[in-house]
């Protein structure tokens, strides 16, 4: 049978609110308010039937509280003492993350909430962790809505100032062109160089070359953190850029999150993390040369393509003959590993990042 569950609206501005209200609104039934400052709207909330209505994480003076739970909306409290908001609505930016960054790399955001991560063993600070989760997931669907995302994976030890980071960053930007969205593991490396190229996928084409200038500066985030991130917001401030997403991990949280993608779903969890960047990838994923942890994802992806219906199967296309064949001969065995299936003419090994446009077929 249909399901006949009626829609949840999902108010996320007080603007959106106040809309609404205008309009002749007088029910809060299938109502779901996130994160919103409602001390403010007393008189809003009295003239509405809060029956059936979800509030996570909202502030609210007492009296409206106690208002809202004797008409049957349910409340879900803000959980006190944690760096983050449990319930926000939308996905990161880069200035959300770095937040104070002009204190130093561990006054931000990414650094409390990393720090907070590892010392919490209270079973609310848990809780916390999974409703946050639960919000990104929310938030980062809503993102991807309508787009074709294209994931590049790569290592995170690949410096600025290389060979490897400028091809890295020229794919990017390629795969902007193209008009997809470039969806990355959100951390240095390159991550970033494949965000950075994206950012610059304007029609300016020096804009890369500078840039990449720019950033050799500081070329690690390992000799100083602070001084690698503001690298990248000096590019930032140079360029206004186009959109891409980083989708990192406080698992790893001693690798900061790159600044270039514009929009950043990051979790606590690492393996819902790594589930959810693979099923976004909807137009093919893009391995560049890296270890164990873009290995596993080749595989992992591989996985997802062996039992997927066959107009589900995505392309891969793994970029570095030597190293994808001798150094970690990933390779043989995906190609083995694919022989007979659907996925077969889909997989894809070259040796230069100019040729993988073509690979990923039309959207």
């Amino acid at each position: 049978m249909p399901d006949r569950r009626p829609a949840t609206r999902e108010i996320e501005t007080l603007e959106e609110l106040d809309r609404l209200v205008a309009a002749g609104a007088t029910s809060m039934r299938h109502w779901r308010l996130q994160s919103l400052d409602l001390r403010g709207r007393s008189d809003t909330l009295r003239r509405l039937d809060a029956r059936g209505a979800l509030l996570l994480g909202c502030r609210l003076l007492p009296d409206d509280e106690e208002h809202l739970r004797r008409q049957g909306a349910l409340l879900f409290p803000r959980v006190p003492h944690v760096p983050v908001d449990p319930y926000r609505a939308a996905l990161y930016s880069p200035t959300d993350l770095y937040r104070d960054l002009e204190q130093g790399y561990d006054a931000t955001l990414d650094a409390r909430a990393y720090a907070w991560s590892r010392a919490s063993d209270d079973i609310a600070d848990h809780l916390a962790q999974s409703l946050h989760d639960h919000a990104i997931d929310d938030a980062l669907a809503e993102y991807v809505r309508g787009r074709r995302i294209v994931g590049v994976m790569g290592g995170h030890a690949v410096e600025r100032d290389s060979a490897g980071y400028a091809e890295a960053a020229r794919l990017g930007r390629d795969l902007a062109r193209s008009g997809l969205t470039v969806a990355t593991g959100g951390g240095p490396g390159a991550m970033e160089a494949a965000n950075l190229g994206a950012y610059l996928g304007g029609p300016e084409d020096g804009a890369l070359d500078e840039a990449l200038t720019m950033l050799a500066d500081a070329p690690s985030y390992r000799a100083a953190t602070t001084a690698w991130a503001r690298a990248a917001f000096a590019v930032r401030e140079r360029w206004s850029g186009t959109e891409s997403l980083g989708v990192p991990t406080w698992f790893y949280g001693h690798e900061p999150p790159n600044a270039m993608a514009t929009h950043v779903a990051k979790y606590f969890k690492n393996a819902i993390r790594e589930d959810v960047l693979l099923h976004l990838c909807d137009a093919g994923i893009v391995f560049l040369p890296g270890s164990a942890g873009t290995v596993q994802e080749v595989f992992q992806d591989a996985c997802e393509n062996y039992y997927a219906p066959d107009a589900d199967v995505a392309p891969m296309v793994l970029v570095g003959v030597d190293h994808w064949t001798r150094e970690l001969p990933a390779w043989p065995l995906l190609e083995a590993l694919a022989a007979d299936r659907t996925m077969a003419a889909r997989v894809h090994l070259v040796d230069d990042v100019s040729d993988v446009v073509g690979l990923l077929g039309p959207g």
